[in-house]
């Protein structure tokens, strides 16, 4: 099969080759060398995002071939396994997968578990969507947001987070000095738009996204705005997603005051926090609240993630158990949450770090 359609695409790229800028050629066929290294001959190599000779070519490239020919490629590409007749391979898109993953192994966030899904199904299932889906989610450290950002990539992406298609900034690791904002303005844009042309959906995670600069998100707000397109380019199939700390207390004191009346924290709605989130985020410090991307009303939605309680944090030391393939007991997940601290001082009912440290923290109990 490999034989079959190599040599004839070689040759019909010689034959052509005059009518194309060698350039062009040169990155085409310096891509598929690479992918028939790396995965067929099973050379020893590492896909890189930012090596443009593992980059699939862009539209414009694509654009001076001729139909027979495109077509001549697409079934040579197809019969390596790198399409589906669904599409993309690389996307999945799995809405059932993802419904079961936040039932099953997020705990304490009806929120979350709702709002995340009811808004990437809107999405996925409405192709012609008017701009890209931003979300925002807000919370203490350790109460599931990375967790359910993971979620997202694993059931929407054959490869998860190590998808080409899904890249995750961590403001201050990405973006350390205020003084090279500048510099990262160009990195930023110029990653976003290659992939966006390497994925036909996308999905960009911003971690702690309170600490990035305020001219750093302004330079990639016209990507999340209702544009039909920036330069030449559709951002209407990317996924944005922003994780900070903000607004963590106010959930908080929602959540608390919820226990004081007596009422159930699963009857805490989307009413009582998303405004107060809002408002908390344009007031906060930082340049995520001093954006355009505030003031231009373009988050979606501004999911809240609760503070986790004692029997949320036993959940999560049953599920750092089970994925060792150990098996514990009531008693050992009692020991592990009851080694957690707790707030506030009065109540005690909240985990200070929610679940963050258990996994490292069964170590300790383990025979």
């Amino acid at each position: 099969m490999f034989v079959r359609w190599f040599v004839p695409l070689l040759w019909a790229l010689s034959a052509e080759a005059d009518f194309f800028q060698l350039d062009s050629i040169s990155n085409v066929s310096t891509y598929y060398f690479n992918y028939i290294y790396c995965n067929i001959w099973e050379g020893e190599c590492q896909p890189n995002q930012d090596d443009a000779t593992q980059q699939v070519p862009t539209r414009d490239l694509w654009a001076s071939f001729s139909q027979d020919y495109m077509s001549l490629l697409h079934q040579w590409y197809c019969s390596l396994g790198q399409c589906c007749e669904s599409g993309d391979c690389r996307i999945t898109n799995n809405i059932t997968g993802l419904s079961r993953d936040l039932q099953t192994k997020l705990h304490g966030q009806h929120l979350a578990q709702s709002v995340v899904l009811k808004a990437i199904q809107g999405f996925i299932n409405n192709p012609e969507s008017n701009k890209p889906l931003t979300l925002s989610f807000h919370g203490w450290s350790g109460t599931g947001k990375n967790f359910v950002a993971r979620i997202i990539a694993d059931n929407l992406y054959r490869d998860g987070v190590k998808s080409e298609c899904v890249r995750l900034f961590i403001a201050p690791f990405h973006f350390p000095h205020a003084r090279l904002v500048d510099t990262y303005k160009g990195q930023l844009r110029e990653a976003i738009r290659d992939m966006v042309l390497r994925c036909p959906q996308t999905l960009f995670i911003f971690d702690e996204a309170e600490k990035l600069h305020p001219g750093l998100i302004d330079a990639i707000k016209p990507y999340m705005d209702h544009y039909d397109n920036v330069d030449g380019v559709s951002y209407r199939r990317a996924i944005f997603l922003f994780l900070s700390n903000i607004g963590g207390a106010t959930i908080n004191d929602v959540a608390l005051d919820f226990w004081h009346s007596g009422q159930n924290r699963e009857d805490i709605g989307m009413e009582d926090l998303e405004h107060r989130l809002r408002t908390e985020t344009m007031e906060s410090q930082g340049g995520f609240a001093q954006s355009e991307l505030m003031s231009g009303h373009l988050i979606d939605f501004f999911v809240p993630f609760l503070p986790l309680e004692y029997r949320h944090v036993k959940l999560c030391a049953r599920d750092a158990y089970a994925a060792r393939g150990l098996e514990t007991d009531e008693a050992t997940l009692d020991e592990v949450a009851k080694a957690m601290l707790y707030v506030p001082k009065e109540e005690r009912l909240f985990s200070a770090q929610g679940c963050k440290s258990i996994p490292q923290r069964i170590n300790f109990f383990l025979p």
